[in-house]
């Protein structure tokens, strides 16, 4: 069963930060990633994906960067600031917080 948007509206910049958090990426590539790493239950939308990437962008937590790509084309790479690396901390803290809390309340 697919998650809804609006279940992990508020955890989209840390899933992103997560997938950056190891090594550089583009969007494609992360949006695949955070496919793969919710095994198909989750995926986002490009729209959603670029937005949130302007906004940490904005806020200083990612830094963009061109690099030619495979096909010789070039492409805007991700990368997460120690700005983000900050946030990440603090916001994972936050979602494990937030998880132990809903889990009283599962059936």
């Amino acid at each position: 069963m697919p998650i809804s948007a609006d279940t992990i509206r508020g955890w989209v910049d840390l899933m992103i930060l997560s997938i950056l958090k190891d090594t550089d990426s583009y969007g494609y590539a992360i949006s695949q990633a955070i496919t793969e790493a919710t095994g198909d239950v989750y995926s986002l939308k490009e729209t959603t994906l670029y937005t949130a990437l302007k906004r940490l962008e904005s806020q200083s937590f990612v830094e963009s960067y061109r690099q030619e790509g495979p096909n010789g084309r070039s492409r805007t790479y991700y990368r997460i600031s120690p700005a983000g690396r900050d946030y990440y901390a603090a916001r994972s803290t936050e979602w494990r917080i937030t998880r132990q809390t809903l889990d009283n309340f599962t059936l």
